[in-house]
């Protein structure tokens, strides 16, 4: 019953050999997070690795001098590949998992997974497909911070979730500045100046975004 509820995020499951089907429905376990839930923390030791059914998982790193900056997100039908590092090189978690949509998963333990990683070929395939597009979203990552200015960032971050949400954007200065990779006083800064061009409108944890087009144009700009 646990494949089967998450064979529609997982196609392949059903490629996996009879003896690998029945050892994963024996020993893989359902779990349900609620949003807000810190599911890893960075240091922690890996007890398995999560298949997201449903929800939405933000991983995230934080420097000495506390400022945070989102790595990826986990959605339905992927899994963390940090997790996935750690777990077949028996290293520590290096970097935060934050539950921000409800999040229900399938949970492989540790033994389980290093097994079919052996044996399974659509289990491999599956992992280093998700490494190879995680690595790409990273060195994108990579890119926008070394090379793009913080307001066309911004602009471009804003109009991404502007197409993504049917509602305003219910975060803090802080929560925003993490997820572009810089401060908080530099996000208010930047967002006051959207605002007076029209582009936004601020509240409290709020920013309604009034002209994402505007925004996308913008941080699409060269210098």
């Amino acid at each position: 019953m646990r494949l089967a509820a998450a064979a529609p995020a997982f196609p392949m499951l059903a490629a996996l050999a009879p003896p690998e089907l029945a050892e994963l429905e024996a020993r893989a376990q359902m779990r349900s997070l609620r949003a807000g839930t810190v599911y890893l923390r960075e240091g922690d030791t890996c007890a398995g690795i999560a298949l997201v059914i449903a929800g939405r998982i933000r991983v995230a790193r934080t420097s000495d001098s506390g400022r945070e900056i989102t790595l990826y997100h986990i959605g339905p039908g992927e899994t963390c590949i940090l997790t996935a590092s750690c777990l077949l090189s028996n290293a520590r978690y290096p970097a935060q998992a934050t539950v921000v949509e409800d999040v229900t998963a399938l949970l492989v333990p540790t033994d389980v997974f290093r097994h079919l990683m052996a044996t399974s070929e659509p289990l491999r395939a599956f992992i280093f497909g998700q490494f190879g597009s995680r690595l790409d979203t990273v060195m994108a990552l990579v890119e926008e911070v070394a090379f793009a200015r913080v307001d066309r960032r911004l602009a471009s971050w804003l109009a991404a979730e502007a197409g993504r949400l049917d509602a305003p954007l219910s975060l803090s200065h802080e929560e925003i500045a993490s997820h572009v990779g810089t401060a908080r006083v530099v996000v208010s800064r930047v967002l006051e100046t959207f605002e007076d061009k029209g582009w936004v409108t601020l509240g409290r944890r709020r920013v309604d975004i009034r002209d994402p087009a505007a925004l996308a144009r913008y941080g699409n700009q060269s210098d």
